[in-house]
C-alpha cells in the first residue's frame, strides 16, 4: 500500500498496569504487560484484522489506540497528529474522527436512555446541532444501519442483541468517523446474526469509506472482512501480513496452530489436514517469558528463542514476522 494513504501509524505502543500489594501502604511489584512493544500501520479505507486468544491484549490495543486509556509508552500518529503531544481540550476535538464499537451490545447502552438519545449523545456532546437537526440525523443514522427510524422512542431492553448491536454502531457513525475500533463487535451475538453485522459493516465501509480495526478471535469470520491481519501473542505481534497471503502461507508457528485449527467445510480436506495442538498454558503477561514470548510453547523452539528476543521483519513484501527460525527451518 502506498505511504500517501497512511492513516495511523503505531510505534513502539506499550500498555503495561501496575501491580500493587501491600497491607497498610500499596507499593508496585510488577507490572502487567497487555500490550508489549508494538507497531503497525494502517490504511485509508482498508480492515485491519487483529487476532489472538483471549487476554492477548487485542483489546487494550484497540482502547491505547483511541486513548481511551492512556499508552505507558510508544507513539500513535494519526493522520499526521502525534496524539501523545496533544492536550486532553485538542484530543477531545479529534475524537469525532475515531469511534469505537463495542463487544457487549448489552452492557454497552445505558438501558435508562431511548435509541434517540443514545445514537444522539454525541452529537449533543461534540456538535451544536439544534434538537431539530439532531432528531432528523438520528433517524437518518437508524435508516443507515437497518433498523425502522420508528424505534428512536424504544429502549434497549425492547431489542435483540444483533438490533442493539446494530444501535451502538449508529452511534459510532454519528459523528462521521474516519477511523473505527470493532472491539469483537460480533463475539456476544447468535452465530445467525453475526453475518448480518459483518456485511452490514462491510456494506458501510464501502459507502462512508471507513477505516477499521477489527478485533476478533474467529479467524474464518476475519479471512471474510479483513484487507491484512496481524495476528498477536502475551502482548506482542507475533505475524502480519495480507488476508490471502497468512491463511494460505503462515510463517510463524503460532500462526500457523491458529489456522490449522480453523475447521474447512470439506469433509474429505478435514480429515486429512494436519491440526497442531498446542501444549501447556499461555504465560502470564505479569511474568511473560525471555526470548521469544511463545518459546515455551513452540514445538520448534531452540535455545536462542529463549535467551533472544526476535525482530519484526519483512521477510517477503508485505509480510512481517517475528521469528528467529523463519528461513532457517524447511518446516515453516
Amino acid at each position: 500500500m502506498a505511504s500517501d494513504n497512511l492513516l495511523l501509524r503505531i510505534k513502539g505502543l506499550k500498555k503495561y498496569f501496575p501491580i500493587m500489594r501491600g497491607v497498610l501502604i500499596d507499593r508496585k511489584v510488577g507490572d502487567i504487560k497487555a500490550v508489549d512493544g508494538i507497531s503497525l500501520n494502517i490504511y485509508q479505507g482498508e480492515t485491519l484484522g487483529l487476532v489472538g486468544e483471549s487476554g492477548c491484549g487485542k483489546s487494550t490495543t484497540g482502547y491505547a489506540i483511541l486513548y481511551l486509556d492512556k499508552p505507558t509508552d510508544g507513539q500513535i500518529i494519526f493522520d499526521g497528529i502525534d496524539l501523545d503531544s496533544m492536550e486532553e481540550k485538542d484530543l477531545r476535538k479529534l475524537r469525532p474522527k475515531m469511534q469505537i464499537i463495542f463487544q457487549d451490545p448489552y452492557a454497552s447502552l445505558n438501558p435508562r436512555m431511548t435509541v434517540g438519545e443514545l445514537v444522539g449523545d454525541p452529537l449533543l456532546i461534540h456538535t451544536e446541532m439544534s434538537k431539530k437537526e439532531r432528531r432528523e440525523r438520528v433517524l437518518e443514522l437508524l435508516d443507515l444501519v437497518g433498523l425502522n427510524p420508528m424505534y428512536e422512542r424504544r429502549y434497549p431492553h425492547e431489542f435483540s442483541g444483533g438490533q442493539r448491536q446494530r444501535i451502538g454502531i449508529a452511534r459510532a457513525l454519528a459523528l462521521n468517523p474516519d477511523f473505527i475500533v470493532c472491539d469483537e463487535p460480533i463475539s456476544a451475538l447468535d452465530v445467525s446474526v453475526q453475518a448480518q453485522v459483518v456485511n452490514l459493516l462491510e456494506d458501510l465501509q464501502e459507502r462512508l469509506g471507513l477505516t477499521y480495526l477489527f478485533i476478533a478471535h474467529d479467524l474464518s469470520m476475519v479471512r471474510h472482512i479483513a484487507t491484512r491481519v496481524a495476528v498477536m501473542y502475551l502482548g506482542k505481534i507475533m505475524e502480519l501480513a495480507k488476508r490471502d497471503e497468512l491463511y494460505d502461507n503462515p510463517l510463524h508457528p503460532y500462526t500457523q496452530a491458529l489456522v490449522s485449527a480453523v475447521p474447512v467445510p470439506d469433509p474429505e480436506i478435514e480429515l486429512e489436514r494436519e491440526q497442531i495442538i498446542l501444549t501447556g498454558d499461555v504465560p502470564s503477561p505479569s511474568n511473560p517469558p525471555t526470548g521469544c514470548v511463545f518459546h515455551t510453547r513452540c514445538w520448534l523452539a531452540e535455545k536462542r528463542c529463549s535467551l533472544e528476543i526476535p525482530d519484526f521483519r519483512e521477510v517477503t513484501p508485505g509480510h512481517f514476522v517475528a521469528c528467529h527460525l523463519v528461513g532457517t527451518k524447511i518446516s515453516l
